[in-house]
């Protein structure tokens, strides 16, 4: 299990600080970043899954090479058009499994009948058991990004909304944990299968935010199934953006919320230029919007700290969304 880290920015920098390549830092990322899940926890009844030993010094030489000649990956992903971050996340896993040697399928649809979809494989994989031929085990994959909501009812997962209020992290794990790891027994399933899953369980990934008026390295998680060394940020009103510390920042489209951010110093704005920049989309959309605090490392800016500002009556929505779930 992953030790907690007080800030998981500082830590990628130091272990990944050299890679440049988009796409790689964010394998990367997907690689070291804790586990939102604790494996432990009873509620996920022993089926959530957490990567294969993967520190090792042949995967640290294996990015460090990938991001000298990135050119595969990116045509990997370049070659596929999608808006959706968790089907950006599948390609980058699907890489890594890919050059690992275990990767059976990836997005494999089940199908009763010609108009009929059951479900989908996010992944079979093939690993070496002590004896016989390999494993064959079954993984859901999902990286989400949840905010805790404040009316004071509860920290278990159901608590942790997403920022557009379509889910909870309970809502989520329910859905995986009894229809979509339950795929393999559906007949209809049989006939992908080259021998009999051996384990069916959920890979979870991402980052859980904070009200920023609580220590965000502090809160409490207990009984939640939460890991306590995830990946962690803030979220605040629209009305609070003035408490943010920090001189530099970067509003980060969806497709960059995975690692801490990197870019030119130059592209990074100013308080007053996020403030405008917050009120206009705020005057045309609901939806939040992930901002990174910035410092300044050369030419370049690294994350320091990230959060989600949200419009003035999310909280009163997220209360109402979190009753009637």
């Amino acid at each position: 299990m992953h030790r907690p880290v007080s800030n998981f920015q500082a830590e990628f920098e130091r272990r990944r600080g050299h890679l440049r390549d988009p796409y790689v830092r964010d394998l990367a990322w997907l690689l070291d970043s804790p586990d939102v899940l604790d494996p432990e926890a009873p509620q996920w009844q022993g089926k959530i899954a957490t990567l294969f030993d993967h520190q090792g010094a042949a995967i640290d030489n294996w990015l460090i090479e990938l991001d000298r000649a990135p050119e595969e990956l990116r045509a990997l992903i370049d070659s596929h058009a999608f808006a959706r971050l968790g089907r950006y996340s599948e390609l980058l896993m699907a890489f890594f499994f890919r050059h690992q040697q275990i990767l059976h399928a990836h997005g494999l649809q089940v199908r009763a009948g010609k108009n009929d979809t059951v479900g989908e494989f996010d992944f079979l994989l093939l690993r070496a058991a002590h004896a016989g031929p390999p494993a064959l085990l079954h993984w859901e994959f999902a990286t989400k990004f949840y905010l805790l909501e404040t009316s004071g009812a509860g920290r278990d997962a159901d608590f942790l909304v997403g920022p557009n209020l379509a889910d909870t992290l309970g809502a989520k794990m329910r859905k995986i944990l009894e229809r979509q790891l339950t795929l393999s027994s559906h007949p209809a399933a049989q006939i992908h299968l080259p021998q009999a899953v051996a384990s069916a369980q959920a890979l979870v990934k991402g980052w859980l935010f904070y009200p920023r008026t609580e220590a965000i390295g502090n809160v409490e998680v207990a009984n939640s199934g939460v890991s306590e060394a995830h990946c962690r940020g803030y979220w605040c009103a629209l009305s609070e953006v003035d408490s943010i510390s920090g001189a530099h920042y970067r509003i980060l489209p969806r497709l960059s919320w995975l690692a801490p951010s990197r870019a030119p110093f130059n592209t990074c704005i100013d308080k007053d230029a996020l403030l405008a920049a917050l009120n206009a989309h705020f005057e045309i959309d609901t939806l939040p919007v992930m901002v990174a605090t910035m410092v300044q490392r050369g030419d370049v800016a690294v994350e320091v700290e990230r959060g989600f500002i949200v419009p003035n009556d999310w909280r009163k929505r997220a209360s109402a969304f979190v009753q009637a779930t």
